[in-house]
C-alpha cells in the first residue's frame, strides 16, 4: 500500500543513500517526456525537503530544457535487494549551472569527474513509498567507466565543443540554457 509523506524521514534518507542507481522523469509543456536512469554516485540528500544530483555529460540533455518550461520532476529509486521498497519523490527542480553563485558550494558534495555539466536541485513537495514487491533482485557490480573515460579523453575543451554542437537544444527544439 501506497504511503505519502511531506518529507523525508530519517529512515528513507538513509535508503536513498544506500542506492546505486535512480531514475529522473520530467515533461515540458508540450513534447516528449523523458526519463532517464542516474548512478555514479551522483545523487545527496541536503535534508528532509531537499536533494541535489550531479549531472555528467550526456547524448541529450531533456531535464535541463524540461526544467526551464516546466520546473516538476520526480525522482524514483528503487531496492533490488533486501527489503523492497520503491521511493518517488515529486518536487520542482532548477538547473545549477558552474557560472551560478551556487555552483561550488553544490560541486564539493560530490567527487570530481570529468564531463561534470550541471547540478540539478530538487525542492521536495510530496514522498511516496509503494511495495516493490514485483522489483526484481539484482546486484550491483560496479558503476561503468565509459562515461568518465569517454569525456577525459575528450579534455574541457572537446566537452565544450560538444555541449554547443548537441547540448543546446532538447530533441522537442526547447534551450537547455547550458551555455
Amino acid at each position: 500500500m501506497a504511503k505519502f509523506y511531506d518529507r523525508l524521514t530519517t529512515e528513507l534518507q538513509d535508503f536513498i543513500k544506500a542506492q546505486h542507481i535512480f531514475f529522473v522523469a520530467t515533461a515540458p509543456k508540450d513534447g516528449r517526456v523523458n526519463l532517464s536512469p542516474k548512478g555514479m554516485n551522483a545523487l545527496r540528500v541536503i535534508d528532509a525537503a531537499e536533494i541535489v544530483y550531479l549531472d555528467l555529460t550526456g547524448s541529450g540533455n531533456e531535464t535541463a530544457a524540461h526544467l526551464l518550461e516546466n520546473p516538476r520532476i520526480t525522482i524514483m529509486l528503487c531496492s533490488f535487494t533486501e527489503k523492497p521498497l520503491i521511493l518517488r519523490l515529486y518536487g520542482r527542480g532548477e538547473v545549477i549551472h558552474p557560472r551560478d553563485a551556487l555552483w561550488q558550494e553544490y560541486l564539493s558534495l560530490f567527487p570530481a569527474i570529468a564531463g561534470t555539466r550541471q547540478i540539478f536541485r530538487i525542492k521536495i513537495e510530496s514522498v511516496q513509498t509503494s511495495c516493490g514487491f514485483a522489483v526484481p533482485f539484482y546486484e550491483f557490480r560496479s558503476d561503468r567507466q565509459v562515461l568518465k573515460e569517454w569525456a577525459e579523453q575528450k579534455g574541457e575543451e572537446g566537452i565544450y565543443e560538444y555541449w554547443q554542437n548537441k547540448n543546446q537544444q532538447s530533441i522537442d527544439g526547447l534551450p537547455t540554457g547550458l551555455l
